[in-house]
């Protein structure tokens, strides 16, 4: 790469290599090529005077494009699908005069931008299954392993690290479920012509309706995706809109793990994984950032703000088309999946190797609980011959002072203690422990585990291969 021009940070520095070839002008203008190979055969084949001769030249072009030819002819004529259609007449003279035949631009690029979108989402859905199997395994190991559960961000009722595993992933099979639904409806532009009404095949075949209809099913046959029923000259950009508010989901479901787990590493019960030779800040060496969680947040929130752009460009597509959706296209499609894309490989190393550390874990637990379990110690207690409402008034007293001294003078929780210590709850430190034992305030958490895992993850990734992702930088 250049070093005195601009190159996108996603292709530069976060995308993968399958990914980034996808959309290179490599898989973009071999598409092309073979939807010229396509349309000349399924054309020869209903009866146009094409020869076999012709088609195999085309075939045998497909990959050797001269971009300085395409660039020099598009500079002359500045369209780039006829500067595409005379590079490849260069080397295929024989058939020069029968590419494109029949064809508008559309014909190439929006057939050819679909089966990118479908090869996009195969790869993305991938890796989001891969990061599936990884937090499925991690679920199933921490199941039981009670901890501190927060709402407003606030120590709360008791739950597991294998259930918090859990929320993330139920987020990701709705993005999964969602990313399956929209792949398994696209559908091609066809051969549709200048307007989408086929004018153009129809004066090729002499009038003749059948055949007209026949090549598109034999166009869908060679792509395997159906045609679109109706069209304009581009397949409805609604369908742009659809992939990347898939491509926005899962971006959501990022940001809120990658949040999640900075939360955690903040409180030092979970982090990140940490290499031999990371460097966490250039002045504090101690630092351990959690900085590919950082850059999931990051590339979320760009996921997430170019769902805008396809749907506003949906909205505003005059008539039969207009061109105001095409610059926009090439750059929000292309780098919507380039970010998501990196986006699951972070998550997928990240899920791999992330660090649970139990004894923090334990020592907050143990630090809140005694207040989480009042109520539990105020059964017991009653059980004992206690005063309820006597004893409820004593817990709040012991409760506002232990707090008190906690915050102000940053001494341990000495609840527990004070409880045992008032004759009126008749209990010793040794039973009231007994109550505190964290597995009795788990609820469900390890049987809700086992049942998420049996019945919604496994059987999404059962047969998946492994998905490995090393990140860059």
């Amino acid at each position: 790469m250049a070093n005195d021009r601009y190159e996108s940070a996603l292709s530069g520095r976060y995308a993968s290599k399958e990914m980034l070839s996808l959309f290179s002008n490599d898989t973009r203008y071999t598409l092309w090529r073979k939807l010229w190979v396509a349309l000349a055969e399924a054309e020869m084949e209903l009866g146009l005077p094409i020869t076999q001769a012709q088609v195999d030249e085309l075939k045998a072009h497909v990959e050797d494009i001269d971009y300085e030819a395409v660039a020099a002819k598009e500079k002359e004529i500045r369209h780039d699908v006829m500067a595409h259609v005379h590079a490849y007449g260069l080397v295929c003279p024989s058939a020069k005069g029968i590419i494109h035949l029949g064809a508008t631009s559309c014909y190439v690029t929006d057939n050819a931008d679909v089966l990118i979108l479908q090869k996009g989402l195969q790869l993305i859905r991938e890796k989001l299954v891969g990061v599936l199997q990884n937090l499925g395994h991690f679920a199933d190991k921490y199941k039981s392993l009670p901890c501190l559960g927060y709402t407003h961000l606030q120590p709360a009722q008791p739950v597991t690290v294998g259930k918090r595993a859990t929320l993330w992933m139920q987020d990701l099979l709705m993005d999964l479920h969602d990313l399956d639904y929209v792949l398994s409806t696209l559908k091609l532009l066809g051969s549709r012509g200048t307007t989408g009404t086929q004018a153009s095949f129809l004066a090729l075949f002499d009038g003749d309706q059948e055949k007209v209809e026949a090549l598109d099913k034999k166009i869908s046959e060679k792509f395997g995706l159906p045609v679109f029923p109706v069209s304009g000259q581009t397949y409805p950009r609604k369908l742009d809109a659809r992939v990347l508010n898939v491509l926005g989901g899962i971006a959501i479901s990022g940001n809120r793990f990658g949040n999640d787990l900075r939360l955690l590493q903040h409180m030092r019960e979970m982090e990140e994984p940490f290499e031999k030779h990371q460097v966490g800040s250039s002045a504090m060496a101690y630092k351990r950032n959690p900085m590919r969680c950082e850059r999931i947040c990051s590339l979320s929130r760009f996921v997430t703000a170019q769902m805008q752009n396809p749907a506003m460009t949906a909205s505003v597509q005059w008539l039969e088309r207009t061109l105001d959706d095409s610059a926009n296209r090439r750059l929000s499609i292309a780098e919507s999946f380039l970010a998501a894309d990196a986006v699951l490989c972070l998550m997928l190393n990240v899920t791999d190797g992330m660090v649970v550390y139990e004894k923090i874990i334990q020592r907050r637990l143990k630090e809140f609980l005694p207040f989480l379990a009042t109520e539990n110690i105020l059964m017991e207690a009653v059980k004992r011959g206690g005063d309820r409402q006597k004893l409820h008034e004593k817990i709040r007293l012991h409760s506002m002072e232990s707090s008190r001294l906690m915050k102000e003078e940053g001494q341990d929780c000495d609840l527990a203690s004070r409880l045992a210590a008032d004759p009126d709850f008749g209990m010793s430190l040794e039973q009231i422990y007994a109550v505190l034992d964290p597995k009795l305030y788990i609820g469900r958490c390890p049987e809700q585990v086992t049942s998420f895992l049996q019945n919604e993850v496994w059987p999404v990734v059962q047969g998946a291969k492994a998905v490995k992702a090393e990140i860059n930088v």
